[in-house]
């Protein structure tokens, strides 16, 4: 265990084998409850997991088909600001884990990492699954218990311990004591894994703030017509990039790479990217409108001058192709969106090549999306991610009202939560009350 996982506890709580130790639970069985398990079980806290899947990391597993991608390799004043809004607030816990104390920690689990061409950090078997086993398997040996089965369903009067905590079991209904509690239950956008956001009527109950659970990492519906929608759904338009205009008077912003073209919209890593400010464009004036360059890597004179080259008898569709590339999903993305009449206007056809508006009309619906936006404010908790209306109650994860993009941010932030969490359990647990 690498030191920035947790600072050493005060001598009364590493008791690793009696039964006065303190007695934790932790609700969640993703990366973030399972680094909290692993900075309490290390100080010999007894920690129970419990879950309300048959099996732990279900949605950590179906991340990592294709490339388990846990974090990224750009400096880390970079690396925090992809959390926007909520920067500020973990900055200072991804210091304390930072993206580099990760890699060290995943290699004490005997799992090496490379560092792929975007920056991205993967296991060298691009595979989730022998990490998840060989991190259970050191977090049974150092005495955590994992209750599968065990939906979470509030609490119960109190009694000698702090809390008693209701699960539903597939024996019925159990109560289970604990001295602290750490809630990481996801957040809301994968509901058959586990992540349904059934939580929040729970901490609402209770006073404690939440904002609402919103898609993130989404597509966006564009209404296509009938034709296109035939024609091209399914179909990647790379070698584009995607303007939001910023609402001031600065220059709009491009940013390239790829998405998909869906049967309602738009998906993939470039839209994945922007979606925070679409979203947040959507919920101001109900739509929004992104600009597509076509031609990222064409000056906009380039563009003119090639669209305004003789032709001859060939057709402008055969004369895009020829001296533009433009073809296939992105010629089709000049039709759908660009009245008749501006193919004959070649100024106003050049202009739309490099600035083609899409008009999109809302974010698909949040069991679509990778990941979810809002949750436990950050307000509602204090520095050590415990809820001030709930002592000894504390929260990590997607629960908490932060986003960021994929790339290894998502994981980094639930990882590095996690172990602020539990250490915020070790802190509590040593403070007199």
């Amino acid at each position: 265990m690498t030191p920035q996982l947790a600072r050493r506890a005060p001598d009364s709580l590493r008791m690793p084998e009696s039964q006065n130790a303190p007695q934790v639970a932790i609700i969640g069985a993703g990366p973030a409850g399972l680094m909290a398990a692993e900075v309490l079980s290390r100080q010999g806290v007894r920690v129970d997991v419990f879950d309300a899947m048959p099996s732990a990391g279900r949605k950590f597993l179906l991340a990592g088909i294709g490339g388990m991608n846990i974090t990224h390799s750009e400096p880390l004043d970079a690396f925090v600001g992809r959390y926007r809004a909520r920067r500020d607030v973990l900055a200072p816990l991804i210091q304390r884990l930072s993206p580099d104390a990760l890699r060290a920690w995943i290699h004490g689990l005997g799992i090496d990492t490379f560092v792929g061409t975007s920056g991205r950090v993967f296991p060298t078997e691009m595979k989730a699954a022998p990490l998840l086993r060989a991190w259970l398997h050191r977090l049974r040996e150092a005495g955590v218990k994992l209750h599968m089965r065990h939906r979470w369903t509030g609490w119960a009067e109190p009694s000698q311990h702090a809390h008693v905590l209701r699960f539903d079991t597939p024996d019925g209904e159990r109560l289970v004591p604990a001295d602290a509690v750490v809630l990481a239950t996801g957040g809301g956008s994968w509901p058959r894994l586990g992540s349904d956001g059934a939580w929040v009527p729970l901490l609402q109950a209770r006073g404690v703030h939440v904002l609402p659970l919103q898609p993130a990492n989404c597509g966006f519906d564009a209404d296509w017509s009938p034709f296109f929608q035939e024609r091209f759904a399914g179909q990647p338009v790379k070698s584009v990039a995607i303007g939001l205009p910023s609402g001031d008077d600065a220059a709009m912003q491009f940013r390239q790479g790829e998405f998909v073209v869906t049967q309602t919209g738009i998906e993939g890593s470039l839209v994945y990217a922007l979606s925070a400010p679409i979203r947040e464009v959507l919920s101001a004036h109900g739509e929004a409108t992104i600009w597509l360059d076509l031609a990222p890597g064409w000056s906009a004179q380039r563009v003119l001058d090639a669209v305004k080259h003789p032709r001859g008898s060939r057709s402008m569709s055969s004369h895009l192709q020829s001296k533009l590339n433009i073809t296939g999903v992105k010629l089709g993305l000049l039709r759908e969106c660009l009245p008749k009449e501006a193919f004959a206007d070649l100024a106003q056809l050049a202009n739309a090549i490099k600035a083609l508006p899409l008009r999109l009309t809302r974010a698909r619906p949040i069991d679509e999306a990778i990941s979810s936006a809002g949750g436990v404010a950050f307000e509602a908790l204090n520095a050590s991610l415990m809820i001030e209306r709930l002592p000894g109650v504390f929260c990590a994860g997607e629960m908490l009202d932060w986003e960021a993009p994929t790339g290894g941010y998502l994981l980094t932030a639930c990882f590095a939560t996690g172990a602020a969490a539990g250490q915020g359990v070790l802190d509590y647990l040593a403070t007199p009350r």
